[in-house]
């Protein structure tokens, strides 16, 4: 009925009930009558005739009714007539986004054809969004590329989007030339925002901040980190994890194609919440153009003359696990991060796979006997245990341990309760399960198991029943912090204590969270993420055990509830979970130099190289990886 507008009308006079009159409506997918006429016709004689130009509508129409073997048919005989001047058109179809393959061979022929296609009347007709990024070397701006500061600009966009009032938004994009610079934390910045100082103290930045205030430009909305730009640098993206990235694009968001237009300038097309648009991005060097004029030498990327300690610092994104997913079991072992099973949206997995952060690589193990999301796992004596949890239908009593010698799960004693989302840590040489969940009510429930006697044994149980907790061990305590009732998110922090088998409340966290993650760094601990029962979080906080308080920490870069966390070296990871919006695939870390959390790592050891900075042909002979000035989610 959506497809109709309706209007009931009762003629004068007349004795029969009132007559209603449906009309389609005039805007939408199915406005265009001829193309329902034809998908009629379809049903009864099973051909569709039609003239090229209803190609289009048609398809629209039969993706609305959820016709889609002519839908597939429609996209093949678009995509055999697909060329630069009708790809822009064809992307543009507000339907095509539910045929993956379509959508997907669409974007790949924009990207391979970019430069012819920036040439064309539909390409420069676009709305043109305009960006200078300020670089404070010309080092960095030689061995930037278009795809990456293409990818960075896209961020920066989607960061600032108001859903709230879209069209006043777009407006306010196009209404000037945005400078941008990129900040400690790996992500660009509006330079209206740059703190006081000598960076900012030069005439490019001090005209722009100018010409900031006398116009209305978008949201200022970041989160809470540090501004200051960051020392030169340049971050570098492993291809074999760029190509894997390709299957998770988002296509309202995504950068479809990027060409260089001229010296440090690029053209890109891009979908901006489905609406395609251009961009146009300079890289500036920020000097004062009177006092300190362009050097004349030549860029630094030819120069063989520059010393080794002149490189910038290589940066590297972190690799994306195989899928997007939540409730997942996360837990140091052998210092790499393993991740099992989870929920991906469609069902529970038992797939596992682990990440080395030395080699930025994610490798997969066997997976688990049985499929299992909303758990957790604890590793103990070089053993993986996977407690509880749900397949999908029901809650689990089983519980599963992998052995790193044999290389295989192996069922162990089952809990005596099934239940899902609890909390699960080792402690003292063994492993806990704390609350849960196991279909009615948050659960006080709490056991412990012993490896050597393969038995579980029930301990003082909670003073709060609850779920979705985040539980971990620290001096020889279990906390459980969060977590929820039936319905309610919880503030409420217990503390075990195995010497006494008794719970104590301590401080209670700021905010009530749900789906959180719970991990100990460096003597104090820290919640991560989380939902409070309206929307994911990317808050922490953090609770130091000598001042039994807890202060708000650093935020994440992306919010995430029922997310996975662990400790490996000296970094806190957040894996996977769900941002409000679609299952995550990626993971970041606490920065402990700045206080931040990131989505790019060091990595130093990439410069192998006899010469001091890489030509442009040996770019990608480094580790198999690309140099990249910034790669996007």
């Amino acid at each position: 009925m959506e497809m109709f507008s309706t209007d009931d009308e009762e003629k004068k006079g007349s004795q029969r009930e009132a007559i209603t009159t449906y009309t389609l409506n005039a805007t939408g997918p199915l406005s265009d009558c001829s193309a329902v006429e034809k998908l009629i016709e379809y049903t009864y004689t099973s051909r569709l005739e039609a003239n090229v130009y209803q190609v289009k509508s048609i398809f629209q129409a039969a993706c609305y009714l959820k016709m889609d073997r002519i839908a597939k048919e429609l996209a093949r005989f678009m995509l055999k007539y697909l060329n630069v001047d009708n790809c822009i058109e064809i992307r543009s179809l507000p339907c095509i986004s539910t045929s993956i393959s379509f959508i997907n061979q669409v974007n790949s022929f924009i990207s391979a054809h970019m430069k012819e296609i920036a040439e064309t009347s539909t390409f420069l007709s676009l709305p043109c969004i305009q960006i200078e990024i300020l670089s404070q070397t010309k080092q960095e701006m030689s061995l930037s590329t278009g795809d990456s500061v293409s990818q960075l600009v896209l961020d920066w966009i989607k960061r600032c989007y108001d859903e709230n009032e879209p069209a006043t938004f777009f407006n306010g994009l196009m209404e000037k030339t945005y400078m941008l610079y990129l900040a400690l934390d790996n992500i660009l910045q509006d330079c209206s925002e740059l703190p006081s100082g000598e960076l900012s103290d030069t005439e490019i930045v001090q005209d722009y901040k100018k010409l900031s205030k006398k116009s209305t430009s978008i949201p200022k909305t970041r989160r809470k980190g540090q501004l200051q730009p960051a020392k030169s640098r340049v971050l570098i993206c492993n291809r074999e994890m760029h190509e894997r990235r390709e299957s998770f694009i988002d296509s309202d968001w995504t950068i479809l194609g990027v060409t260089c237009v001229g010296e440090h300038t690029f053209s890109a097309l891009a979908s901006l919440k489905g609406q395609l648009c251009s961009l146009s991005i300079k890289l500036k060097l920020n000097v004062s153009m009177l006092s300190n004029p362009p050097s004349t030498q030549p860029s630094p990327l030819h120069s063989r003359a520059e010393s080794q300690e002149s490189l910038p610092d290589l940066y590297c994104a972190l690799a994306h696990m195989t899928s997007g997913k939540c409730a997942i079991g996360c837990a140091n072992l052998n210092n790499n991060l393993l991740v099992c099973g989870g929920y991906d949206r469609i069902e529970c997995i038992k797939n596992v796979e682990s990440y080395d952060p030395e080699q930025n690589v994610w490798e997969t193990f066997e997976p688990m006997c049985e499929a299992r999301g909303r758990f957790n796992i604890a590793v103990l004596n070089n053993k993986v245990y996977a407690v509880g949890g749900c397949n999908g239908t029901t809650e689990l009593s089983t519980v599963e341990c992998y052995d790193m010698i044999k290389k295989k799960w192996i069922p162990v004693t089952s809990l005596p309760l099934a239940r899902s989302n609890t909390g699960v840590c080792e402690l003292n040489g063994k492993i806990y399960c704390i609350g849960g969940w196991n279909g009615q009510v948050g659960i006080k429930q709490s056991d412990v198991y012993d490896p050597n006697t393969n038995k579980w044994t029930s301990i003082a149980p909670l003073q709060t029943g609850r779920n979705q907790a985040g539980v971990c061990a620290m001096n020889g305590k279990v906390y459980v912090v969060g977590g929820c009732d039936t319905w309610n998110c919880l503030n409420t922090v217990e503390c075990y204590d195995p010497e006494t088998n008794s719970w104590s409340f301590i401080k209670p966290i700021i905010t009530p969270r749900r789906g959180c993650g719970l991990a100990h760094i460096k003597g104090k601990l820290y919640v991560v993420g989380g939902s409070d029962g309206t929307q994911s979080l990317d808050t922490t906080e953090v609770y130091d055990p000598n001042e039994r308080m807890w202060s708000p920490g650093p935020n994440m870069t992306t919010p995430r509830a029922n997310v996975g966390v662990a400790v490996v070296g000296n970094r806190l990871y957040a894996v996977g979970g769900f941002s409000g919006k679609k299952f995550l695939n990626s993971i970041e870390f606490l920065d402990e130099s700045m206080d931040e959390w990131t989505r790019f790592s060091p990595r130093n050891n990439c410069s192998k190289s006899a010469s001091p900075l890489p030509t442009p042909d040996a770019v990608c002979n480094f580790n198999d990886c690309e140099l990249l000035n910034g790669v996007s989610e």
